[in-house]
């Protein structure tokens, strides 16, 4: 039983990572993109296997992981940041559709079967122990990152141009270079947490990647708060541990698979129209609500914490 409560704070882990990356774009940045999960792959796949084949060191091959994440997202960025809304989502999904059917077709990554023997980032009887204070550890760096870059001046900048990008030009600055950085950042941190997930579960499948884990982190980004440090924090940790909660239930697997996903979609729509801000939010910024220009009051602090 304590190996699985340790399991699961690891997952939630990740998934606080993947969530607040995800909010850097869908939030602050106000742009909606599904690439995210692929992301996570690359940062995965990439660790996984410069360390496997290459003898890259564990450290390394994440940091690895983590920057060529952060450099793939310049092919969705660069192109299709020009444009907006569905634009934007198309140009994600396929980039997305395309890499995970690359991932699924190719012997080096264990194609459709698989990628197995990964090698584990730590031994021993501790392990869990020890990788689930690691993930918490970072997970608290990235997020006092996340903090300290946006309730500065740079936060500030990254309110105004999402509140009103048009202005925002007009005063000769660049929105198109932080819509990039904003990506770039987000999706860094995906690949972060994948390298993670991959050298301690030690086994990648294509499966792992696709739309439904657009949805929820979409939805851990909806409940928590987007545009907020905390929100993202808390939905990533509750839409965790809700899904096992689930399990407990002892339901047919034909019913609780789609049940989790009518969950998920009941969550999104229902904060969509009564709680826009999320649980975090507030009312005065944060949330969906921010990206229609609201929350000036506190600006000036580059969004609610």
């Amino acid at each position: 039983m304590t190996e699985f409560f340790l399991t699961m704070a690891i997952l939630a882990g990740l998934n606080v990572l993947l969530a607040s990356g995800f909010n850097m774009i869908l939030g602050y940045g106000g742009l909606v993109s599904v690439a995210q999960p692929v992301f996570y792959a690359i940062g995965a796949y990439t660790s996984a296997l410069l360390s496997m084949k290459l003898g890259v060191p564990l450290p390394l091959a994440m940091l690895a992981g983590a920057a060529l994440a952060a450099i793939a997202s310049f092919g969705v960025s660069l192109p299709s940041l020009r444009v907006s809304g569905d634009y934007l989502v198309i140009a994600s999904m396929g980039f997305q559709l395309g890499i995970v059917h690359v991932i699924n077709n190719i012997e080096l990554t264990g194609a459709a079967s698989g990628l197995s023997g990964i090698l584990s980032a730590v031994e021993g009887p501790g392990r869990s122990w020890i990788y689930a204070a690691i993930v918490w550890t970072i997970c608290a760096v990235v997020i006092l990152g996340i903090r300290w870059l946006v309730t500065g001046p740079y936060g500030r900048a990254i309110t105004a141009m999402r509140n009103d990008e048009e202005a925002f030009a007009s005063l000769g600055r660049d929105a198109m270079r932080i819509k990039v950085t904003l990506f770039a950042v987000g999706s860094g941190i995906a690949g972060l947490a994948g390298a993670l997930y991959g050298h301690y579960f030690l086994f990648l499948t294509p499966d792992q990647f696709g739309i439904f884990s657009s949805a929820t982190l979409l939805t851990m980004v909806v409940v928590g708060g987007a545009a907020t440090v905390r929100g993202p924090v808390l939905g990533a940790i509750l839409l965790t541990v809700l899904p096992e909660a689930i399990r407990f239930l002892q339901l047919p697997v034909s019913i609780m698979a789609p049940l989790q996903g009518v969950l998920f979609s009941a969550l999104v729509i229902l904060f969509i129209f009564l709680k826009p801000e999320g649980l975090f939010g507030g009312t005065a910024v944060g949330g969906l609500e921010a990206w229609q220009g609201r929350g000036t009051a506190r600006s000036k602090a580059g969004g609610r914490v």
